[in-house]
């Protein structure tokens, strides 16, 4: 199965396909174990924009695990498509300070997402500066 657009229909099969666990023996449960952080850095985006309680290293580490098991661009490109878009400013300020930022995020919900026009959040920037 190619995978030139991702959407919340197909990214599961999508990640899936690019899992790499460094343990040969991971299975199914290993990889819901993974897929986990997603829904944790969304659940701390969200406990952001709703309380402003930044958790900034955790949320690094969230996407650091990611990176390390699906790869840096399916990673990106899967984390674009789980978060609302008014949220991607905080995704791509997290992504520019692991230096994993993309120009653009090809094929999530139909677009090409050039990321020169997503904005980044100064609150978090600044945060980030600090480590």
């Amino acid at each position: 199965m190619k995978f030139d657009n991702i959407t919340e229909k197909n990214v599961l099969l999508y990640a899936m396909k690019v899992y790499n666990n460094p343990d040969d023996e991971a299975g199914r449960e290993e990889f819901e174990d993974d897929w986990k952080h997603i829904k944790y850095i969304r659940r701390l985006f969200n406990r952001y924009t709703t309380d402003g309680e930044l958790k900034h290293r955790l949320i690094l580490n969230h996407i650091i695990l990611l990176t390390n098991v699906f790869g840096v661009k399916p990673t990106v490109r899967i984390l674009f498509c789980k978060t609302p878009a008014h949220q991607w400013s905080l995704l791509k300020t997290f992504l520019e300070f692991l230096n994993m930022m993309p120009e653009t995020v090809h094929g999530v919900h139909g677009i090409e997402i050039a990321t020169k026009f997503v904005g980044t959040d100064d609150k978090i920037r600044k945060e980030l500066e600090k480590l």
